[in-house]
């Protein structure tokens, strides 16, 4: 007796995780559909390109809200590790590396030959690097645009958080070390966006400071480009922007905008009503909203906080149906609840930096449960960023786009195995979620 039921068991076991097991067992990819993958031109939905810097210039200093720059030492996954043996391959693409290692020698050859190659091509640079990962359209996350970074090869999405956090902020940034920083460059970031709409002090009252400051902020990044507003608030918050009625965080802002430390609850209030107020304001400018919602960098960064579910009630908001959001980086590790949300009409995602968290095979998985659900919804991106001088958003970029490219040809190649998909409609959502979803989000030509 006790044997049949062991083997029932073990049968039960075996039908309840086969679906699993088909994914896993997918470990080559079709030669076809690689080869077809590779000749797309993709439209990177999310990146942090550094604009070209003739030498003697200032650095640049604005490839995002948040740089992590002054947070305390945080561990790094080991393909985001200088010493990855990955960007070797980078390298010898983008910059003719003639070397299997790293040793000091070869990068100071690495580092002259990289220089040659931004002095010869100057403003055309990032243009130039966008031909070598194969990216026609890179979606820039910058505080500004600049040297370089022209459309239509580059579009802008710019910050909105900085609005969503007007008052005291002195109570957020007692709460832990990674706040103490990302505060500080919040409040930078909204002075410099008061100045730009000539406003030297907060508003007094909340309509005022509607009016004049968020609205007149989103409407001039309209009009210099933008395509989409990015918030990162998880690096400074809970995701979970619940409703919240305008006479209570008129009363919040009005209380508390002349000094003061607004307690939590009442600061969170006023906080969730500005956020659909931006993101409200930013469906009817025709922007969509990209949100971060990621495993984060930062020692105290608060993973529980960026899961995307806890979006659930804004994006569940009749008054935000006009609004498309993005969830940037696919709220990893959370990517079967962001599958989920992608049944909302006006929700997407995109995988980016799971390109270079994971390798191909794991991002696979992520990518064929995302296709099996809502393959309409699916972005491409990179997180291209600079992480050292001999890793620049050129090389992350690259890693990015190879990864994606074979993980998702694994995913296709497994689905078509399977025969959930034919051949031609497997390079149909190649084509999907390399450019043409996005394309149809941003309303760009084909």
């Amino acid at each position: 007796m006790k044997t049949k039921i062991a083997l029932l068991v073990t049968f039960i076991l075996l039908l309840a995780f086969a679906p699993l097991q088909a994914h896993i067992a997918q470990t080559t990819a079709d030669p076809q559909i690689l080869a077809e993958i590779a000749k797309i031109k993709a439209i990177d939905n999310h990146a942090h390109p550094l604009r070209y810097v003739a030498a003697g210039e200032q650095p640049d200093d604005e490839y995002d809200a948040l740089p992590l720059e002054g947070l305390e030492p945080f561990g790094l996954p080991p393909r985001l590790s200088p010493t990855n043996p990955e960007y070797i391959g980078a390298w010898r693409a983008l910059f003719s590396y003639r070397y299997d290692d790293m040793s000091e020698a070869h990068l100071k050859e690495l580092a002259a030959a990289k220089q040659r190659v931004m002095r010869e091509r100057s403003e055309e640079y990032p243009n130039w690097v966008l031909d070598q990962a194969g990216i026609e359209t890179m979606l820039a996350n910058r505080v500004a645009m600049g040297r370089g970074l022209k459309t239509p090869r580059f579009r802008w999405v710019s910050f909105a958080d900085a609005l969503m956090v007007p008052l005291n902020n002195e109570a957020s940034r007692r709460e832990n070390p990674d706040y103490k920083v990302f505060y500080v460059g919040e409040a930078k970031l909204l002075k410099r966006y008061m100045a730009e709409s000539k406003i030297a002090a907060l508003p007094a009252t909340l309509n005022e400071y509607l009016k004049n400051v968020v609205t007149a902020t989103l409407e001039r990044h309209k009009r210099d480009g933008a395509v989409a507003a990015k918030f990162e608030a998880a690096y400074l918050r809970r995701l979970d922007f619940d409703e919240a009625s305008e006479a209570e965080a008129r009363r919040v802002y009005e209380k508390y905008v002349k000094g003061g430390e607004p307690p939590a609850a009442e600061y969170k209030t006023l906080q969730d009503y500005l956020f659909r107020y931006i993101a409200s304001e930013c469906g009817r400018l025709g922007m969509a909203v990209h949100i971060h919602a990621l495993d984060g960098a930062g020692s105290f960064y608060k993973q529980s906080g960026s899961n995307p579910l806890l979006l659930e009630s804004a994006f569940n908001d009749p008054g935000l149906r006009k609004t498309n959001f993005v969830i940037v980086h696919g709220g990893y590790p959370f990517t079967r609840q962001t599958a989920s949300l992608m049944g909302k009409a006006n929700v997407y995602a995109d995988f980016s930096a799971q390109t270079f968290f994971l390798y191909p095979r794991a991002l696979s998985e992520v990518l064929r449960s995302w296709l099996e659900y809502f393959p309409e919804k699916v972005l491409f991106g990179t997180d291209a960023f600079a992480l050292t001088p001999e890793i620049g958003w050129e090389e992350s970029a690259w890693l990015a786009v190879v990864t994606a490219r074979q993980a998702l040809a694994l995913a296709l190649t497994g689905m078509l195995n399977d025969g959930e998909i034919s051949r031609d409609r497997a390079v149909e959502l190649a084509r999907m979620v390399m450019r043409e979803n996005a394309a149809r989000l941003y309303n760009f030509s084909k």
